[in-house]
């Protein structure tokens, strides 16, 4: 599993992570389910949410495809 980078925190990867979180609690799911849902480690998925990793794209499809939404959606939220 990737370690958080030491390096300030991305504005996109923080404004992603925001967008993931907003969905999630939307759906009334917690980290668990939503990483469970996503085949994700639940420390993984939380260090999305904050914006500490940058996020491959197969994982972000996944996460789209969890919550229910597009990847284009999740973007599109976020501003990227």
């Amino acid at each position: 599993m990737p370690t958080p980078s030491t390096h300030p925190r991305h504005p996109a990867l923080t404004a992603l992570g925001a967008v993931i979180r907003k969905r999630r609690q939307e759906l009334k799911l917690s980290q668990e389910k939503l990483a469970e849902q996503a085949g994700l480690d639940r420390s993984y998925l939380g260090q999305v949410e904050r914006g500490d990793n940058s996020i491959a794209l197969l994982t972000l499809l996944n996460i789209a495809n969890a919550l229910g939404v597009t990847l284009e959606s999740l973007m599109s939220e976020a501003r990227l």
